[in-house]
């Protein structure tokens, strides 16, 4: 069938009948249960630990604590390996820390035969403490005196400050922490605050491991998204040679970026190696997978924005303080991409000023969550247009359309022209789907006589980049192997987490083979003693970077197979060519099929032929770099009296180049959409002021959407070609997500005129706005 087909996912029928094995399904019976010690404070020093009695718990085979691991410190985050120091990733995480950075930092490990006896263990170990303050601020990190990092001094990671030459040139400099909202002490840029909370990824499957020691080598078998990533960062926090390391990814139970990272890996390869190399498993508990995992970075913006009597926007800025946590993982990269799209989605004609810093917190670290930093930015920007076109009673599309970044437009950081835009036809389709204007006008002429309930329509656009060039290297390799009847095996290391990468593979190489995807078998489990390497599953990359080599690969293996059938016919390989598994001539005739090639080369035994297995290898680099758009538009309704808001319909426009598989691409748009929602309305990780712990660690009391909160998703693409792609395809998984917050709260805004700059949406924070705004006393009865 090719690309732009309907193809079912290959993985469908295992996963929906429970056959698909997960990393929990495959730990041996035999299998020892590794569980962690939690900090019982947010901040300070593990003085003493107790495990004498711990020991004593039938069924107890080792305890290690914090004193007795190896003091290598590592990089947890999933970025690809970079040679440039200035881009290489945050090295301050240890196996086991002897100085808590957070409520639950993990100080200690129990190695038993079974749950129990493990869990009674860790009960009976006795921690002594220096307590320090909890800093749960950017603000209160940077005036406390006790570091987090000590190459941290004032608990900075990092910060970037620039201003943006009218010309286009980014002018670099050493900006200082504040809250000011003056914008780098412009007096001419006052921001407005907007505060967007930390989010967990709430993926079905939790945090887990094994590993244990077989053929000189370390296995781990772990649900990773950048195997290859996490086999450096094992071998630098165990002290071995990255060849000593290998780790196997089998099914993935979701990531949304979580799974980029490591976690209890180093762990378990040091007590697999102190224990013999007998396999231990650790699998976090779904209050650990919140706290002790990764999370969406908080963050406060300060964002300002002039416009002229025309509506085109003359000077902005932007002011960034990012809640690290309490480790890097991934560093400044998420502020930076963040403050950086400020200024590319809608571009000011004269002054432009950027601040931004990342700041250590004693709070879980924070790292990738879908869409890397811009849903937080997107939320600021596009709530403050809305402000502005409201400010001066303009309609806030034609405010948009004045001043969006167009087709040819110079990333001034990246340095890559925009390519393919379809930003004006994602506009025009989502105005035509909701009705814009007439829908508007009804909701307003509601309005005037409902003091209870208020109606509104909103919308949000976005722009986002697909993968991380030039940044960081953007490289992927694939390996296809001919079997003798004709089909073919995909060997990539783009891990497969759900979002359907395997099938677009198959495609991809059925559109250039023309082996159809039912005989096209992608190896799902990732393997880097065996699998090529790809940097992994991160920043919408996939079908656009790996989606290259597998492109490439396909068409040397095509190749390949043209050849050698000219060698076996006596026919010249020009006029040969793939039509429907067989080869034929320029004239059409059939020489014979693509299995005939395969099993004659791999089985002729004569004197004038090689034998020879048909396969194809290839590394593709990518040197390039795309936008992708789209646009949000939602129609809702809000109890004043009760600060309910209901959302009637969402229409979600993308322009994401050519789209591959139109049902795997509506599906991801539909999920995309469902996880903004839950951050626009619900969603927000709770912590104690005092102690630093945090409050709703469960699925009971941190509220993430169900299938009764959904609203009616349309989806709709326009469909632009990107010629950088592999088949004009760019960015789609993540981008989904980024514009339902602000359009959610643009459409509150028009509905009841109250702007609502922090998130969640939800009834408490609405009801605090409309006192305030004196809302809820009109409404009552």
């Amino acid at each position: 069938m090719g690309i732009k087909s309907n193809v079912i996912r290959l993985d469908a029928v295992e996963k929906v009948t429970g056959a698909a094995k997960y990393t929990e399904d495959l730990i041996p019976a035999n299998a020892l249960v590794g569980k962690t010690l939690h900090s019982t404070i947010a901040n300070g020093i593990v003085v003493s630990i107790d495990i004498e009695e711990a020991l004593r718990v039938p069924g107890v085979v080792d305890i290690v604590t914090c004193f007795d691991v190896p003091n290598y410190k590592y990089a947890t985050c999933g970025h690809p390996f970079s040679l440039d120091p200035s881009h290489a990733d945050v090295k301050n995480k240890t196996i086991l820390t002897c100085r808590v950075r957070y409520y639950g930092d993990e100080i200690a490990a129990v190695v038993a035969e079974d749950h129990l006896a493990a869990q009674k263990a860790l009960e009976k170990i006795k921690v002594e403490y220096k307590v320090f303050e909890p800093v749960l601020t950017p603000e209160a990190a940077v005036e406390s005196d006790k570091e987090l990092h000590s190459q941290s001094p004032r608990n900075e990671l990092a910060r970037m400050d620039f201003q943006i030459t009218p010309e286009g040139k980014v002018d670099f400099y050493k900006g200082t922490f504040s809250t000011d909202p003056y914008i780098g002490g412009h007096k001419d840029l006052k921001g407005t605050k907007f505060y967007v909370p930390p989010q967990q990824h709430c993926h079905i499957e939790n945090i887990c491991c094994f590993a244990y020691m077989s053929d000189r080598k370390i296995v781990i078998v772990s649900p990773n998204q950048a195997t290859h990533t996490m086999r450096r960062n094992v071998a630098e926090a165990v002290g071995l040679p990255i060849g000593n390391i290998r780790i196997v990814k089998p099914y993935m139970g979701g990531g949304f970026g979580n799974k980029q990272d490591t976690y209890y890996e180093p762990l378990a390869a040091f007590l697999t190696m102190r224990l013999g190399g007998r396999c231990i498993s650790f699998a976090m508990s779904r209050e650990e997978t919140f706290v002790n995992s990764r999370t969406r970075h908080a963050m406060d913006l300060w964002a300002a924005t002039s416009v002229n009597e025309e509506g085109r926007i003359t000077k902005k800025g932007l002011r960034i303080n990012s809640y690290s946590g309490a480790y890097g993982s991934n560093g400044h990269a998420i502020t930076a991409y963040a403050v950086t799209n400020y200024f590319q989605l809608y571009p000011a004609l004269e002054k432009q000023v950027g601040e931004s810093a990342t700041v250590y917190t004693t709070m879980p670290s924070a790292a990738a969550m879908r869409g890397y930093g811009i849903p937080q930015v997107d939320f600021a920007m596009e709530c403050q247009m809305d402000d502005i076109a409201m400010e001066h009673g303009w309609d806030p599309v034609e405010f948009r359309r004045k001043n969006m970044m167009g087709k040819r437009f110079l990333d001034p950081f990246d340095r890559f022209h925009c390519a393919s835009n379809g930003l004006e036809e994602c506009i025009d389709k989502g105005c035509e789907m909701i009705n814009w204007k007439e829908r508007r006008k009804a909701c307003d002429e509601f309005n005037k006589t409902s003091a209870g309930i208020k109606k509104g329509v909103g919308m949000a656009l976005f722009a986002y980049k697909t993968g991380v060039y030039p940044i960081q290297l953007e490289t992927a390799s694939c390996r296809i192997l001919l079997n003798e009847d004709g089909s073919a095996q995909v060997q990539i290391s783009a891990t497969e987490l759900g979002q359907g990468s395997d099938t677009v593979f198959a495609q991809m190489v059925s559109e250039v083979t023309t082996i159809p995807e039912k005989r096209v078998f992608v190896m799902s489990k990732q393997d880097t003693d065996i699998s090529p390497h790809d940097a992994g599953a991160y920043a919408s990359r996939q079908s656009y970077v790996s989606g290259s080599a597998v492109k490439q690969t396909a068409e040397i293996l095509k190749q390949k197979i043209l050849n050698r059938a000219a060698l076996l016919y006596g026919e010249e390989e020009n006029k040969l060519s793939l039509t429907y598994e067989n080869v034929v001539t320029d004239a059409g005739k059939i020489l014979g099929s693509i299995a005939d090639v395969a099993l004659k080369m791999q089985y002729t035994n004569d004197m004038k032929i090689d034998s020879e297995h048909i396969t194809a290898e290839s590394t593709y680099t990518m040197r390039n770099n795309a936008f992708s758009f789209g646009a949000s538009f939602v129609d809702l309704e809000v109890d004043v009296s009760i600060g309910k808001i209901k959302i009637n319909r969402v229409v979600a426009v993308h322009d994401s180049g050519t789209i591959l598989n139109p049902q795997l691409a509506s599906a991801q748009v539909h999920g995309g959409v469902a996880m903004g929602l839950g951050y626009a309305l619900s969603e927000q990780m709770l912590f104690d002021g005092k102690t630093g712990k945090m409050l709703n660690d469960n699925l009971l009391d941190y509220k993430i959407p169900t299938s009764m909160d959904i609203p009616p998703i349309e989806v709709a693409f326009v469909e632009t070609y990107e010629p950088t792609g592999p088949f004009g395809n760019k960015a789609l998984g993540e981008p989904p997500l980024i514009p339902q917050a602000p359009a959610v709260r643009n459409a509150v805004l028009h509905a009841t005129g109250v702007g609502i700059n922090s998130l969640p949406l939800s009834s408490d924070n609405l009801i605090k706005a409309f006192l305030k705004a004196g809302l809820i006393e009109s409404a009552l009865p």
